[in-house]
Formats: C-alpha cells, structure tokens, sequence
C-alpha cells in the first residue's frame, strides 16, 4: 500500500486526490496513445493496453470525459470524444458488457449529441438481446466462453441503458435486474420468503436446457466486486422510479443484504478480493464501486441515506490515505494501488486498474459538484 496521503483534513486529502486522479488521467492518455488502458505496474505505473478496449473501454471514455469537466478544456473534450467513438464497435458485439462499455464510456458526457446517440444505439442493441424466456440479457460470446450465463457484472451500466430505450427497455431493465437478484441473491440472501437461509452468493451461473441454471466455479462466491457490481445496479435502478416501480422494497432490502447480512454498512472499507481468502489480495477497486454505489443510495430518500453517504467518504478517504499514491519516487501521483484483477489466477493483484480509477474520480466528482451521480 502506497501510504503517501496521510496528512491534512479529508476534505483537503479527497480534493488534492481528485486533482492527481484527473492529472493521472493526462499522463496515461500520452502513454497509451490510440490504446486503451487496461492494468498498470505499481512500481512505474506501466500501462497493459488493449486495441479495441474489451469490456473495459468505456472507463477510459468516462475517465476522459471526468477530466474534460474537470477541466472545461475544450482539448481535453475532443479527445473524450475521440476516445468515446472507438467504442462504436461494440455496439453489434453479443456481450451483456455494453452495458459497463456504453453507459460508463458515455453518461460522463454530459450533453454530448454523438455521445447520447451511441449510447441510443447502445440500448437499442441490449433490448434486442433481451430474452423472454430467460428474463435477462444474456451474458454472449463476444469475450468467448459459454453464451447463456447470468453474471452480475452484466447488470451494472446495463439497467440505466437499458432504461433509456423507453417503457420496454425500462420493463427489460427491471427483469433483467430482478433475475439476477433472484440466481445470484436467491432467496436466502434476505430477498425472498426463506431470508438467511442460503448464506451463498453466486456471481456468475451458467443456463442448461436440462438441468436450468447451475452456478459457475470461476468467478468464486466470494469475489468482492460480485456484490460490488450488483449493488451498484441495484442503487441505479432505485434511482429511475420507472425501474423500481413496484420493486422498490425489495431492491432497498437486496441494498442492504449486498452492503452485509445485518443490513447496514460494516466490514473493511477496502475489502479482500476474495471474502473466502482473507489474507490474500485487497481489491480497491471493489472499494470504489462500493463507493460510488453508497453515493448513489445516498440520494434515495429512507433512514439510511445519511449512514450511506458517511460510509462512502470513509471509503474514499481510506482509499486516499493508504491506496493512492503521491509524490513518490519512481511512479506518478494518482495511481489507485491495490486493486486485484483475478486472484485466482494471480494476474494483476495489486495493480492500478482502469476501471478502480474510474469509480475513484467519479465518487471525487460527486463529492466536488462536477458531476450528478444520479445521472452516471
């Protein structure tokens, strides 16, 4: 852990690491040119990049995007801009990931007319994957592997989009949410009648005509951005009454049950990658979703709201004070440490990730008045 942030106020820390978050974002953008951004190395910083940006690429997008409004640059604007077309492939992608691609990689935008138009064509291609009879957008085969899985990183970003394609892409959004919760959650998570029996959360099944939905080894049940991901989604839809109608008292307890069993926020602020491997890796960009999620239900009026908002700042000034680095010798200010990209496989375990970076300066956005969270 980099450690680099101790000193001054948390206002004062949360605002000095909202400016080296958005000047990280200029250094990575001369790095990695026409690329997008995948993991650094915690020693120099040191980009693995993609061509066409996986699943991934949209953060890059939304990252340039949080700096153009950071920076009112018109500079800065154009290459957001830029950035944000080279998505434009994806939209015919059979991947449950446009939703993370597209509303991440666009809804910084703001009032961007080319921006907002992808994203349309965004949400109208996730409708049309909609499947009836299994009441989700199924995972695809675009990142290969089996094409009818449920994961829960194929909800977040995907029920905002999915609301903004009318009164059937908000009636998709809604299902598409709901199922997830009812394979991953089931209804031992408090979600259902036979709450706390099933204490086992599963991030990812896989359908068989046979023998129905059958949970997936990888990733484990204790993946921490699992919860992460559908508890962002589930702040999302609290936040579009055209989602939530009907559902609201489910999705506010499903809130509490993903923060922890008792209801209320608890547990590290930064989190094990794997719940099940305590004295493995950290993951901090499990923290930053969190973050962003809790800023979110924060704006949804009820009795937590000011526990969730608390929560969140902890959050993001223990991710200030001990994960982002400084002026340290050798490597840039910035770089969200500590985030683990696959545990199991040891890939990137305590790494500067695009997609920690992103949530990071989004939830330092939110707290700063440069963007509404409610609306990205």
């Amino acid at each position: 852990m980099s450690g680099t942030m101790e000193s001054g106020t948390p206002g004062d820390r949360l605002g000095q690491a909202l400016a080296d978050v958005i000047e990280r974002v200029a250094v990575t953008g001369a790095a990695v040119g026409s690329r997008f951004p995948l993991y650094a190395e915690p020693g120099d910083g040191r980009w693995t990049t993609t061509g066409r940006g996986s699943w991934t690429g949209g953060f890059w997008a939304g990252l340039l995007w949080l700096r153009a409004r950071y920076t009112g640059s018109e500079a800065d604007r154009r290459a957001a801009a830029a950035c944000t077309a080279r998505l434009e492939p994806w939209v015919g992608a059979d991947t449950a990931t446009r939703g993370l691609i597209f509303w991440y990689g666009t809804a910084p935008a703001g009032d961007d007319a080319e921006a907002a138009a992808l994203r349309a064509r965004a949400a109208r291609a996730c409708l049309s994957a909609y499947d009836r009879e299994l009441g989700l957008v199924p995972w695809g085969d675009a990142l290969g592997g089996p094409r009818l899985l449920a994961r829960v990183d194929a909800v977040p970003g995907t029920v905002p989009l999915l609301a903004g394609a009318g009164p059937r892409g908000a009636a998709s959004a809604a299902d598409h949410l709901h199922r997830h919760l009812d394979l991953c959650l089931g209804e031992g998570e408090g979600v259902g009648p036979h709450a706390g029996r099933n204490p086992h959360f599963r991030p990812a099944l896989r359908f068989d005509a046979g023998t129905g939905w059958q949970p997936c080894e990888d990733p484990p049940p204790g993946w921490s951005r699992g919860r992460s991901w559908l508890l962002l989604a589930v702040a999302d839809a609290l936040l579009r009454p055209e989602v939530s109608a009907g559902g609201t008292a489910r999705l506010e307890q499903a809130a509490a049950v993903l923060l922890t069993p008792q209801g209320a926020p608890a547990g590290p602020l930064v989190p094990p990658a794997d719940a099940l491997r305590p004295d493995g890796p950290l993951d901090t960009s499990a923290a930053a979703i969190t973050a962003v999620a809790l800023l979110k239900l924060a704006r949804v009026p009820g009795p937590r709201a000011a526990q969730y908002a608390a929560r969140a700042e902890a959050v993001l000034d223990r991710l200030a004070r001990n994960h982002l680095t400084g002026q340290d010798p050798g490597r840039p200010p910035g770089m969200l440490l500590d985030g683990c990209y696959d545990a199991a496989k040891g890939l990137a375990v305590r790494h500067e990730l695009i997609w920690g970076d992103f949530f990071l300066a989004l939830a330092l956005a939110a707290l700063h008045g440069i963007v509404d969270i409610t609306h990205v």
